[in-house]
């Protein structure tokens, strides 16, 4: 009976959901508003309550999936891990490796979104129109 290997896709999943959150707490309702859809932001809010507190927590939300992040890529990366000796178990296992390093690649992609849509777009949006606006 082989094990399965449901620990490190559980775990990518995870790390995905938790920089999801912080794309949808922040990044979604300003690109909606940069691109006209104000009514559509403020319909999203009013209809899924959860986004409120999750822009009200947005620091604690961003440093809790940036530790996440960083303890997927050290469990993903790290040097000295082996797959078993079994062929079919180790093909199992480099599956397993290939998904958790997409996973880790997408939630790290989508976590700097949140944070430069959260963070730095508005200070670099104001330092632009002090440089070029009148």
């Amino acid at each position: 009976m082989m094990p399965p290997l449901v620990g490190p896709r559980l775990w990518g999943w995870m790390v995905l959901f938790a920089s999801t959150s912080t794309l949808l707490c922040c990044a979604l309702p300003i690109l909606l508003v940069t691109i006209g859809l104000g009514a559509v932001s403020a319909s999203l809010f009013a209809n899924l309550p959860f986004l409120v507190t999750l822009s009200h927590y947005k620091a604690w939300l961003f440093a809790g999936s940036a530790v996440l992040l960083a303890a997927a890529a050290w469990a993903t990366l790290r040097p000295g891990r082996t797959c078993p000796t079994d062929s079919e178990l180790a093909a199992r296992c480099a599956a397993a490796d290939r998904w958790n390093r997409r996973l880790l690649i997408v939630s790290s992609v989508l976590w700097v979104l949140g944070f430069v849509a959260a963070y730095l777009s508005l200070p670099m949006l104001n330092a632009f129109e002090s440089t070029f606006g009148q």
